[in-house]
């Protein structure tokens, strides 16, 4: 537990992992809906510290993700960052 100046107890919400919490949601790379909520706007994978995943799950989302990418269900990154415009400005 972590305590503060005036000794008093500061409790810490611990985040838990959602697909071992509810074992009927299962990681899967053609569901890209589900694994959209784990990427950022940029298209980067959010870090287990962020999404409170275990690391089971952290590395089958990963896996996921990266499936998904490169068979074209979720993009690598926005068309934002790829325009010549943005890289300028």
């Amino acid at each position: 537990m972590a305590f503060n100046d005036k000794t008093k107890r500061v409790f810490i919400k611990h985040k838990i992992c959602r697909f071992c919490a509810d074992s009927s949601l299962k990681i899967d790379y053609k569901d890209s809906k589900n694994l959209a909520a784990f990427t950022t706007e940029r298209g980067k994978i959010i870090p287990r510290r962020i999404s409170g995943n275990c690391a089971k799950h952290q590395r089958m989302l990963a896996v996921a993700i990266k499936r998904a990418r490169n068979i074209g269900l979720l993009p690598f990154t926005t068309a934002k960052i790829k325009t010549k415009e943005y890289r300028e400005a």
